[in-house]
């Protein structure tokens, strides 16, 4: 859906995007991660093609942005992290104003208002002036206003910026309803948690170059899943039992106490090895998957190209 190769794009005495070049499939949420500084709300803006790069080729559903950037806008929605609202407008004209703008016929607006605002819960604020509006509610506002066309392609800069908790909730269910629809997101924060509650990939950036691109979910129940064993008592040659087990990968061993197991399967097959695992008269006291979040992974990312 997205593809983007050897992007630079230059201020003055500063490279923002250094040669930045990455693949995104249909339908993924996809996480921009990166310390401030680091070139994503550049790398957001020239996608959304308001920014010209130096050179460089992004192409969105197969159209080329930087040739046709008005094509390409009526399949994206584009949030920024400064955005701004007509404080004069209600809430329904703001909305109705964008939708015209995208294209929609004027007869089908009034049901583009209803579904994007019951998805964002403004619903009953319809009638309000946008200037009196806190920043939660601008923000629910504007986030509207990106995908009033239901876009193919959802680009985010911070769009939890002023929201409560509730409300941050609310969004990640929004987003996981968009993907649902089909939509690719690619969503720009500081807040990992926030992310990792509905993000399927993470895309890192630092000092304008893609260090890093990876899974964080996967949509299957066969993968392997990482364990941690702990015996209350340590085992003779501990690694050369477990290695005489079909079902499991010893990544490493900690003594004969303590082991780091890679296994294949899904939660049935889980439970048949640890009863294998008893079997064999191990004392197993810790049977565990490993769980990495998207801050560790993040963190895990930096230390390795630091």
């Amino acid at each position: 859906m997205i593809n983007v190769e050897q992007l630079i794009f230059e201020y003055p005495n500063l490279r923002a995007l250094d040669e930045v070049s990455f693949h995104i499939p249909q339908g993924s949420i996809t996480a921009l991660v990166g310390p401030n500084g680091a070139g994503k709300s550049t790398l957001l803006r020239c996608m959304a093609a308001l920014d010209q790069p130096m050179s460089g080729n992004i192409r969105i559903n197969n159209i080329d942005v930087l040739e046709h950037p008005r094509e390409c806008h009526r399949i994206i929605g584009y949030l920024s992290d400064f955005f701004g609202l007509y404080d004069r407008l209600t809430v329904r004209q703001c909305l109705h104003y964008v939708a015209r703008a995208q294209g929609i016929a004027e007869e089908d607006c009034a049901a583009a208002i209803d579904k994007v605002s019951s998805g964002l819960y403004i619903n009953d604020r319809l009638d309000v002036l946008a200037g009196t509006l806190s920043r939660g509610l601008r923000q629910r506002v504007a986030i509207g206003q990106a995908i009033i066309h239901s876009p193919r392609v959802v680009l985010l800069d911070e769009p939890a910026s002023g929201l409560d908790p509730e409300a941050r909730h609310e969004l990640a269910e929004l987003f996981l309803n968009l993907q649902q629809q089909g939509m690719t997101l690619l969503v720009s924060s500081h807040i990992l948690a926030e992310l990792e509650a509905y993000s399927t990939d993470m895309l890192v950036l630092r000092e304008g170059k893609i260090i890093e691109q990876v899974a964080i979910k996967t949509t299957t129940h066969a993968h392997s899943q990482d364990f941690k064993l702990t015996l209350a008592t340590p085992v003779d040659n501990l690694a050369a039992v477990l290695q005489s087990i079909d079902a499991l990968t010893v990544l490493k061993t900690e003594g004969n106490q303590a082991a780091w197991l890679q296994i294949q399967g899904d939660s049935v097959q889980h439970h048949q090895l640890l009863t294998t695992l008893l079997a064999r008269n191990l004392p197993v006291c810790e049977f565990a998957k490993i769980t990495s979040n998207l801050q560790d992974a993040y963190l895990d990312t930096i230390r390795h190209r630091a």
